[in-house]
């Protein structure tokens, strides 16, 4: 396993971190919840394996995520960095409190090593500072009495408004989604690094996009990666602004696999980097000749999401990931995600769509191909 400095912490963290969010789950009563017997021997492998930083929140798998990496990290509390999350859900500090003490109570800790104000954007914050007391107030006094080592954020906001976060001075470290298909933080990366944060990617692989088959993604390389979420994470670990690239691991295999690109030592030359930009760069300006996901079509007046529909079609005919594609279309029809709105093949064609859209889309027509190549 490589190891490198975590920004200003003084802490030494492994290039691979295990996210806790999708652990191995079982059915209890009418929700899913942690499989103790399968996920706890799966981190303590993955602790062997030399991964030293977990990250949980306290509503991952059915809110038992939490306990369930407190008891997988009993004997490696000095080996180990935890990781977790404050939803904050009003400006309360005493309610701040009692999440952070509850999160302490299932991890059964006494501190937490990274706590982080989860999926804080702009405004929020700003309004957070100007308070007399607060989350941003609270968070300083629980650091202040040992209950947490570091501060530290998620960031899910506009690109551009990151640096102001940044810039407030009281963050050790950031979780930051960056990809191969989505670099729009990439250079929010080299400025956290260079205000001395830590820096950990989530969604290395897409959210499981990338972790498709795909012969485009594989083909990028001369000698070819063994797997496309092989390429992805490789891409990632390459970026010299990522400490630790997150993946939630519900196998043996993942983790394997995993720890085995994370220990390769120079993952891709500057010139395969640049050359996967190249490619990844024309191919999304060929994905913008399709859709651009503007959201001006939208509302559609049955809620079909045209956007994130088209999305996956044109992940499936720009970069191969056909798979994963199907899959997630498939759970529109099902309705798995009922925000997400019906499937395409309820469009009734009444046009609303297409008066608004900026680049003249024949969007009925594409929703009914995008239904017969998906479906």
């Amino acid at each position: 396993m490589r190891y490198t400095q975590f920004g200003n912490t003084g802490k030494k963290v492994s290039a691979l971190g295990f996210g806790a969010m999708r652990l191995p789950t079982r059915q209890d009563g009418d929700k899913k919840v942690v499989d103790e017997d399968l996920a706890i021997p799966l981190m303590r492998h993955a602790f062997d394996m030399g991964v030293n930083y977990v990250d949980t929140a306290p509503g991952y798998c059915g809110r038992t995520s939490e306990a369930a990496v407190g008891k997988a990290i009993k004997g490696y509390q000095d080996k180990v960095y935890i990781s977790t999350k404050n939803g904050i859900k009003n400006t309360c500090p005493d309610d701040f409190m009692i999440r952070l003490e509850s999160s302490l109570t299932e991890l059964d800790v006494d501190y937490i090593d990274f706590y982080h104000l989860w999926g804080i954007k702009q405004e929020p914050f700003k309004m957070w500072q100007g308070l007399d007391d607060g989350p941003y107030h609270a968070i300083i006094r629980a650091k202040e009495q040992g209950l947490i080592k570091h501060i530290s954020f998620s960031y899910h906001d506009k690109p551009e408004n990151f640096k102001y976060i940044v810039d407030s001075g009281i963050f050790d470290s950031v979780l930051i989604q960056y990809n191969m298909i989505d670099r729009s933080n990439e250079d929010n990366l080299a400025y956290a690094k260079e205000k001395g944060l830590g820096v950990v990617v989530m969604g290395p692989v897409g959210g499981g996009r990338l972790d498709a088959p795909s012969e485009f993604i594989k083909g990028m390389l001369q000698q070819k990666p063994a797997s496309s979420a092989e390429m992805a994470l490789r891409f990632v670990l390459a970026n010299p602004n990522v400490d630790i690239a997150l993946s939630g691991m519900s196998e043996m295999a993942h983790v394997n696999e995993n720890a085995k690109i994370a220990a390769t030592t120079g993952n891709l030359s500057d010139a395969e980097i640049a050359h996967v930009k190249a490619m990844m760069d024309e191919n999304a300006k060929l994905a913008q000749l399709y859709c651009t996901a503007c959201d001006y079509c939208k509302p559609c007046p049955i809620n079909i999401d045209i956007p994130y529909i088209f999305g996956l079609m044109n992940n499936h005919r720009v970069y191969g990931l056909t798979e994963h594609s199907k899959y997630a279309y498939k759970q529109i029809i099902d309705r798995v995600y009922a925000s997400i709105g019906p499937d395409a093949s309820h469009c009734t064609g009444c046009g609303a769509c297409e008066t608004k859209c900026p680049q003249d889309i024949p969007i009925i027509e594409q929703l009914r191909e995008t239904h017969a190549t998906l479906a």
